[in-house]
């Protein structure tokens, strides 16, 4: 049974920086595609960003392009979203998702939550104007 934690989250300014990991453990930490949600208040859950297994690939949504950046330490277990010029509306629960997923699909990604299989319990993230 795969168990995700996630830490770093906390209050910040707009403008500012947060680095959020989420650390693994119970499974083999490089056969998953990881992914970040959020969730604001009163809102659904949304995708933010995710990477694949094996080739590094990433997609994000377009609100945190430019601005987020996913990587992962397989070695460590622990996928990490950089967080840069955070804006109030980036204000929420973020929380880490995983999935696992054959060697011969190395290249897949999923953007939606019923796609993934494991959930970190979340971290909140509060950007103040």
């Amino acid at each position: 049974q795969v168990q995700l934690v996630e830490s770093g989250g906390g209050l910040v300014q707009a403008g500012g920086s947060l680095r959020l990991s989420c650390a693994s453990s119970g499974g083999a930490f490089s056969n998953y595609v990881m992914a970040w949600f959020r969730q604001a208040p009163a809102k659904e859950r949304e995708f933010v960003v995710a990477i694949s297994r094996s080739t590094g690939r990433t997609y994000y949504a377009d609100s945190v392009k430019g601005r987020f950046l996913i990587s992962r330490d397989n070695a460590r277990d622990t996928v990490y979203l950089q967080m840069n010029s955070l804006k109030p509306e980036d204000t929420g629960v973020y929380y880490c998702a995983a999935r696992r997923i054959g060697a011969s699909r190395g290249v897949v990604l999923y953007t939606t939550a019923p796609n993934y299989d494991y959930w970190g319990q979340g971290t909140q993230v509060t950007v103040s104007s």
